[in-house]
């Protein structure tokens, strides 16, 4: 499957891109940082620099496999560009990111275009706030 993947953006199999395709195919959390990606990478015994997971993701966003998200205050995240458009919200204590879909807020937004005369080819809606988790697992410990 990844190497169809990777083969249909235009980019040679090779086994650092199988192995960081394969890895953001199966992570529960959809958005990493390449730090991220490299020290699981490293857990799996695999032999990748942080350079090469660094180039290999910037492949992967110019070939259109994953998205870079830059949220306030952390660093560079990346998520498989799956297809279907989705917002974020993320926690300014501990970093967690929720995705959410709603038709009001994409209609509202076409409405407030409309009125202004553009016409959207592109949006991305970040909204900042704390969790209320009192078990949030991604909350930093101490």
């Amino acid at each position: 499957m990844e190497s169809q993947n990777l083969k249909k953006a235009g980019l040679k199999v090779t086994l650092p891109r199988m192995k960081i395709l394969e890895l953001l195919e199966r992570s529960e959390d959809r958005h990493l940082s390449a730090e991220a990606i490299y020290r699981q990478l490293l857990e799996d015994g695999e032999e990748i620099g942080l350079a090469t997971v660094y180039r290999v993701l910037t492949q992967f966003e110019a070939a259109g496999l994953v998205n870079r998200h830059h949220f306030e205050g952390n660093q560079a995240v990346f998520e498989l560009e799956r297809g279907r458009h989705h917002d974020h919200i993320v926690c300014v204590n501990c970093g967690r990111v929720d995705e959410f879909m709603d038709d009001i807020i994409e209609e509202r937004q076409k409405a407030i275009a409309d009125k202004l005369g553009y016409t959207i080819k592109d949006h991305a809606l970040i909204l900042y706030g704390e969790c209320n988790k009192p078990d949030c697992p991604h909350r930093p410990k101490g």
